[in-house]
């Protein structure tokens, strides 16, 4: 469902809409208007032409009501408030009967005096909006029958408004576009919006690292290859389930991080693990999915070469030898190397950390078989040649410089500073099974 509300009266009654527009003049800066051009111009003149958000249909020589009958056949607006004059129904414009038959086909509320538009628009308010940040070109779905589908499990329940992300554009600043409005229409105060993110690891931390420590609760549709944030807080990777899982209302407030100042969500990686997610191309990930990263991870065994990281935590320094980093926040059992404590605890206020110190490709091999029994049993790895450890702040510098990977992103920087965002992300998620 939109937020827009189309907003029009015939010329005698013009003057009726503009009081009763007044009257309700909080809730509706909430919403966007459309509404013809003499209406357009009376709620200029009325109000603070920065509190709203305002669009003007064509007058009637250009067809105005017909531009609105396309706007509704498409979606585009969640309601109609037609003050009509019983009498010029067959004459005036806008034309009843034509924006009546639009509604009628799509299905949407149409309201004709003060009551019956009052009572609309407390319906209307009183929903949740949803902005999702939807990426069409996630995962090996048909984007045009996801979006069909979500909006179809949703829409009953949420006014969803669908922001596409765009190659030239960063999804994490349109998450932050819709924060700010968020935020400045108090939306949130009402406990009525919500952000939701579909699309790959990518596009989720994105939208995660903007909506850290705002409260507004987030959303996660997956649809990508690997999924692992989805995974690891337990959310459906089916597209029916993981919408139903919004609509039950469930949240987890979980912790978060930042790496450089770059918000993580998940975990991060140096040597291994970097040199895994590198290796893992767009059309190797469409063709095989997570056996993609698998394959990677063959590749970069043989490759993989020992670097020395000297680690800082809470004022002390040591030095290891070691092959591979990794430090998580949140993270699936299939992410092995962030496995060596057996579990990865999203909302325990730290992050944990997995260092790998094989001297040789046997000792790796075996060092993965440990950590994939770890991930199994839920228990720390006893192998001398991994180190674990929890922390809430950590500084790495590596000798010679390793490649970074943040959350399945690739990155240059030495040294890397880690911490800990207790509490800073609410996520709706099952509840727990006991």
């Amino acid at each position: 469902m939109p937020r827009t509300l189309a907003v029009l009266a015939h010329p005698s009654r013009v003057d009726t809409l503009l009081d009763w527009l007044s009257k309700h003049h909080g809730v509706l800066t909430h919403f966007q208007i459309m509404a013809p051009l003499n209406v357009a111009q009376g709620i200029e003149q009325g109000w603070d032409i920065n509190t709203i958000d305002l669009v003007t249909l064509k007058d009637a020589s250009q067809g105005g009501d017909i531009e609105l009958g396309a706007h509704i056949l498409a979606g585009n607006v969640a309601g109609v408030i037609f003050f009509a004059d019983p009498e010029a129904i067959a004459t005036s414009f806008p034309s009843f009967t034509l924006v009546l038959r639009a509604c009628q086909i799509q299905g949407i509320p149409i309201a004709l005096n003060d009551v019956s538009a009052t009572l609309l628009l407390r319906g209307i308010a009183e929903s949740q909006i949803a902005y999702l940040i939807f990426n069409p070109v996630a995962g090996q779905g048909n984007p045009n029958t996801d979006l069909a589908l979500i909006k179809e499990v949703l829409e009953p329940q949420i006014m969803v408004n669908v922001i596409t992300t765009q190659v030239d554009l960063d999804p994490a600043e349109q998450a932050r576009e819709i924060i700010d409005h968020v935020l400045s229409k108090k939306e949130h105060d009402m406990g009525r919006s919500l952000i939701i993110a579909s699309g790959g690891d990518g596009t989720v931390s994105a939208v995660a690292g903007a909506a850290m420590n705002t409260g507004i609760p987030l959303g996660i549709i997956p649809r990508g290859t690997a999924n692992a944030f989805s995974v690891g807080l337990g959310i459906p990777t089916n597209l029916r389930s993981a919408c139903e899982t919004i609509l039950a209302g469930n949240t987890h407030v979980i912790d978060a991080a930042r790496c450089n100042d770059i918000p993580m969500i998940l975990l991060a990686g140096v040597g291994f693990e970097a040199g895994m997610v590198d290796g893992a191309s767009r059309q190797l990930k469409n063709e095989l999915g997570n056996l993609a990263y698998v394959l990677s991870g063959v590749r970069q065994l043989a490759a993989a070469e020992a670097f020395t990281a000297t680690l800082e935590i809470e004022g002390k320094e040591s030095t290891v030898t070691t092959n591979a980093i990794t430090v998580a926040n949140v993270a699936p059992p299939t992410s092995v190397l962030a496995q060596g404590l057996g579990e990865v605890i999203p909302d325990d206020g730290l992050l944990e950390v997995t260092i790998a110190t094989s001297t040789t490709r046997l000792q790796g091999i075996n060092a993965l078989a440990s950590l994939v029994a770890a991930a199994a049993w839920g228990n720390p790895t006893q192998r001398d040649d991994i180190t674990c450890l929890r922390t809430n702040r950590l500084k790495i510098t590596t000798d010679p410089p390793q490649k970074l990977v943040i959350d399945g992103e690739i990155l240059e920087a030495n040294p890397v500073i880690f911490e800990c965002l207790p509490q800073a992300l609410t996520v709706f998620a099952p509840l727990k099974t006991v």
